[in-house]
C-alpha cells in the first residue's frame, strides 16, 4: 500500500525536476497577456493613481457585503402551466429546520395567519393577476389569473423578490398557531407526508419511497410538488402542488406517468385518484354548469341553422 500511495508522488518530482525547455518571447507574451485578462475578469480595475496622486482603494466583495451591498441574480424557469412561473432567487426560500416541504398561499389571509406568515407573499399576492405563490426549498412559483399578462406581472414580481432577498428580512416567518385559529386553506399539511412513519404499514411505505425518489423531483422541476393523502382500496390518493395544482395535463400526470409507474411496481396499487379541495371541488362544479349552460345555448342555435 505504501508503494501505491508513494507513485504520484515520485512521479510529480520526476516531472518538477525535469529541465523544462526554454519559452520563446512571443510565448511569454502570450501568456502574460492571458493572464492579464482573466485577472481583469475577476476583479475591478481602477487607475494606480488619482488625480490627487493618492492611490485609490479598491472594495473587495467582503467588503461590500460588510457595508450591506448584496447583488443577487434571479433565474426564471417556464413550467407546463402557462399560468405559472418558476422564479429561482439563488437564496434558500424556505427557513431552516422546517419540517414542510412546500408552503402554498392561496389567498391573502393565509399570508398572514400563523404558521408560516410571509411578507413577501402578502405582497405578491397582493399585486393584480397573481393568484397564487408556492415555496420550494429554493425557488418560488407564482401563478397567475388566466386572463392577466406576464408581461406585465413579471417585473413586479422581480423587483418584490429582489428588495425581499437584498433587505435581508424573512421570506418565511414561524409564528405558533394559538389553539381555535382556523387553519386556512391549502395549509392543511405542516409535515412531510413523505416522511417516514412506522406506523405505515410495507405498502404505503413502498408507495411513499417511490413518491418520494422518482416522482417528487420531476414535480419540483416543474414548479410544483405532491402530497400523499392516503391509500384506500387499492386507490393511491394524492394531492398536487403549486404550478401542478392548476395545470390542464396534471390529469396526464396522475394517469399517465404517476398511476403508471405506481401499478408498475407495486402490485396491490391499482390507480391513482387526484383529491381536492372544498374550494376546488366548487370551482369545478360550477365550471361544469357553465359548460352544460353553453352546450344547451349551442343546441337550439344548431337547430335553427
Amino acid at each position: 500500500m505504501a508503494t501505491t500511495s508513494r507513485a504520484p508522488r515520485l512521479v510529480s518530482r520526476a516531472l518538477a525536476s525535469a529541465p523544462r525547455p526554454a519559452i520563446k518571447a512571443e510565448s511569454q507574451l502570450r501568456l502574460l497577456t492571458r493572464w492579464t485578462r482573466q485577472l481583469s475578469s475577476h476583479r475591478n480595475t481602477q487607475p494606480l493613481l488619482s488625480s490627487t496622486g493618492v492611490r485609490p482603494r479598491t472594495i473587495s466583495p467582503i467588503s461590500r457585503h460588510s457595508l450591506g451591498v448584496r447583488t443577487i441574480f434571479i433565474q426564471t424557469e417556464n413550467t407546463p402551466n402557462p399560468d405559472a412561473l418558476k422564479f429561482l432567487p439563488n437564496h434558500r426560500v424556505l427557513p431552516e429546520g422546517i419540517s414542510a416541504p412546500f408552503i402554498e398561499y392561496l389567498n391573502p389571509r393565509s399570508t398572514i395567519s400563523p404558521p408560516y406568515p410571509s411578507p413577501l407573499a402578502a405582497k405578491l399576492l397582493n399585486t393584480d393577476g397573481i393568484t397564487a405563490v408556492f415555496y420550494g426549498a429554493d425557488f418560488i412559483t407564482v401563478t397567475k389569473a388566466a386572463d392577466a399578462n406576464w408581461a406585465h406581472i413579471r417585473p413586479e414580481i422581480f423587483a418584490l423578490i429582489t428588495e425581499a432577498v437584498t433587505s435581508g428580512e424573512k421570506i418565511v416567518n414561524l409564528v405558533e398557531r394559538k389553539d381555535g385559529d382556523a387553519v386556512p386553506a391549502g395549509e392543511e399539511e405542516e409535515v412531510d407526508s413523505l416522511a417516514y412513519n412506522e406506523d405505515d404499514d410495507e405498502v404505503v411505505g413502498m408507495i411513499k419511497e417511490l413518491l418520494e425518489t422518482r416522482i417528487r423531483p420531476a414535480i419540483q422541476e416543474d414548479g410544483g410538488d405532491i402530497e400523499f393523502r392516503g391509500f384506500e382500496d387499492g386507490q393511491v390518493l394524492l394531492k398536487l402542488r403549486g404550478a401542478c395544482r392548476t395545470c390542464d395535463s396534471s390529469t396526464v400526470t396522475l394517469k399517465n406517468g404517476i398511476e403508471g409507474m405506481l401499478m408498475h411496481y407495486i402490485e396491490e396499487v391499482k390507480g391513482v385518484h387526484q383529491v381536492l379541495d372544498q374550494e376546488e371541488e366548487i370551482a369545478m362544479q360550477e365550471f361544469a354548469k357553465f359548460e352544460e349552460k353553453l352546450k344547451q345555448q349551442k343546441g337550439p342555435q344548431s337547430a335553427t341553422a
